[in-house]
């Protein structure tokens, strides 16, 4: 049951984590490309391209598409370029319909089944790994921080506290001495440290000292600890994508980079500034952990060129400036206009609808033979029939009306007074003009659903609301020795169900014989979901369509009224190849408040 449970999201989550993915992963190609354009520029912009690229993995594009349909006009633009919007709607989501190709009738345990648990279950695992893996060595971190020492005074105090006023830090940062082997790094988001190894002063003179703490310093100021913290998540998150890690390893180059170029900027020399990196580097045993902002991260080697690079510290010009500000604003922009351009055909395409909407007549009146439908004796045809023109219902209890034009079984109603299965109607409702041929039938049969639903809001006062519940329920599935229906004969016939000319939506009769003996389902050119909603009228509970089935048949089914309704499944299971395989499933239950029968009542 588990699988099975699984299995019915599977299509809808595979095809939501497939476009997310796809989506950032182009959006890290474009930071890619980008970043390319300004690598002879400040290292600090090219930083914050690739931590947008980190961020797009924790932003999905649909919040940014809800953003436009919330901006969308409020007047609807007809012109609106439909093909545009397919192309867009293709490109950014191309595994919209990856949910298709899995066998909609695939056994329960199954490969296509067991997929969702195999997948959910490696992704969980590597989730675990990475984060405890983090965990691990933030608390080998933590620890070495709760046994430091605070610097009250000394060298370091001092061109701690004069630096810490160069920064124009809000808050000064304090200093603590470990003798835990660590490089100097700043530990902490929300009150940083400057962690600081016992013994390493003596290796560094003053110029060097105040080099290293000024790199330290500057990690506070861009607050790179926080930044770090997020693509931590985002890897163990996304710990499949390799586009995460590589996005990873340039976050910490470019972040060297940036504070590399800051302490140039304040002033210190070039030579001094590589001494005291090395120096660094030969004190401290171990590499840089990532939870810590330190002095020896990224290559080394690259480094030391880029710091005695003349031309380190060039600003942007005029033309990146433009590249960069039109990156940021087409990122927005493309899925932001998506959204508006979406809704705002959805709206044109509404106020069209709302324009040509259909009119109805729609006449109730008691039935002649007082006795419902779903209750009477006597021989009689239980007929509720769609057109293209309207809906008809004969001799019908109330309680089968609402089950019609909610789509829930008798169980799935909650609260019915007996009335509502007694007293019997005929209900009639038809719409003013001919249908247009481009008319889809579903889209009348929902049209008539709704006047049924207003009908019983206007008519009979009826007012409900939704809860959930736990039913029992059934999976119309195909037999062990496979389904025994044939294709319809009426298949090309355009007066029988879905024809292109509308006459007929379906046609499908239920017949009860005299004293309630003999009883059968008959059908044209009906579909398994027809079929299951059939079934499920007749048990009074939920049958979904698991079958597969995607053709028209027809067929006579016939059983003996019983108390369980062994008959009936015996009859699917032999005439139909098909069986009905019991569950226990959440569903959505109408709860009626208030009802009315008419005074003529």
């Amino acid at each position: 049951m588990i699988a099975g449970n699984l299995y019915a999201t599977w299509g809808g989550v595979a095809a939501g984590v497939g476009n997310h993915l796809w989506q950032s992963t182009v959006f890290g190609a474009a930071a890619g490309l980008l970043s390319l354009a300004l690598r002879k520029d400040q290292a600090r912009i090219r930083y914050w391209v690739w931590l947008a690229a980190s961020l797009k993995f924790l932003i999905p594009f649909s919040l940014l598409v809800e953003i436009g349909n919330r901006l969308a006009w409020t007047r609807a633009y007809a012109g609106t370029n439909a093909e545009v919007l397919v192309v867009m709607e293709q490109v950014s989501r191309p595994f919209a319909q990856v949910g298709k190709v899995i066998p909609a009738a695939a056994p329960l345990h199954s490969v296509w089944h067991l997929l969702p648990v195999a997948l959910s279950a490696a992704w969980a695992a590597g989730f675990v790994v990475v984060l405890a893996m983090w965990c691990m060595r933030w608390r080998s971190v933590a620890a070495a921080r709760r046994t430091a020492t605070p610097v009250r005074e000394g060298r370091e105090r001092q061109a701690l506290r004069q630096l810490n006023r160069m920064a124009e830090l809000a808050k000064p940062v304090e200093m603590v001495v470990s003798r835990e082997s660590l490089e100097p790094g700043i530990f902490g988001i929300v009150r940083p440290v400057l962690i600081w190894p016992e013994g390493i002063s003596e290796h560094l003179d003053d110029h060097h000292l105040e080099a290293v703490i000024a790199h330290e310093l500057w990690h506070v100021r861009r607050r790179d600890n926080l930044a770090a913290a997020i693509h931590m998540m985002v890897e163990a998150l996304f710990w499949f994508h390799p586009l995460v890690w590589w996005v990873g390893a340039r976050l910490v180059e470019e972040r060297e980079q940036a504070c590399d170029e800051a302490v140039l900027q304040l002033g210190s020399e070039r030579h001094v500034y590589a001494e005291s990196i090395l120096k660094v580097c030969e004190f401290c045993v171990g590499s840089p952990l990532a939870c810590v902002s330190g002095v020896t991260g990224a290559d080394l080697k690259k480094r030391m060129v880029y710091i005695m690079n003349e031309r380190i510290a060039r600003k942007l010009d005029a033309g990146k400036k433009l590249l960069l500000s039109a990156a940021v604003l087409l990122a927005l922009a493309i899925p932001i206009g998506f959204g508006v351009m979406n809704a705002t055909q959805g709206r044109a395409q509404a106020q069209e609808e709302s324009t040509n909407a259909t009119k109805f007549t729609v006449s109730v009146k008691p039935s002649e033979l007082l006795t419902p439908t779903y209750a009477g004796s006597g021989v009689h045809m239980v007929r509720m029939m769609y057109g293209p023109n309207g809906f008809e219902a004969r001799n019908t209890s109330l309680l089968a009306i609402m089950q019609e034009a909610y789509g829930v079984q008798a169980d799935q109603i909650s609260g019915a007074p007996e009335l509502l299965k007694t007293a019997a109607y005929d209900i009639e409702i038809k719409a003013e003009g001919a249908a247009p041929p481009s008319m889809s039938p579903l889209f009348r049969q929902t049209e008539i659903r709704n006047q049924l639903r207003s009908l019983l809001a206007e008519h009979f006062k009826l007012v409900l609301h939704h809860e959930t519940k736990v039913l029992p329920s059934y999976l119309l599935e195909v037999g062990e020795d496979g389904s025994k229906l044939q294709p319809s004969k009426y298949a090309d016939s355009p007066d029988t169900a879905t024809g292109t000319d509308g006459k007929t939506i379906h046609r499908m009769m239920m017949r009860q014989g005299g004293n309630g003996q003999v009883m059968g389902i008959g059908a044209q050119k009906s579909s398994m979901t027809e079929l299951a909603r059939q079934l499920s009228m007749q048990l009074g509970e939920n049958v979904v369509d698991k079958t597969g089935l995607t053709g028209q048949y027809d067929f006579n089914l016939q059983w003996s009224q019983s108390a369980n309704n062994d008959s009936l499944f015996s009859g699917v299971q032999e005439q139909l190849g098909l069986k009905l395989v019991p569950q226990q499933a959440p569903t959505d239950v109408l709860v009626i408040d208030h009802v009315e029968l008419p005074e003529a009542q």
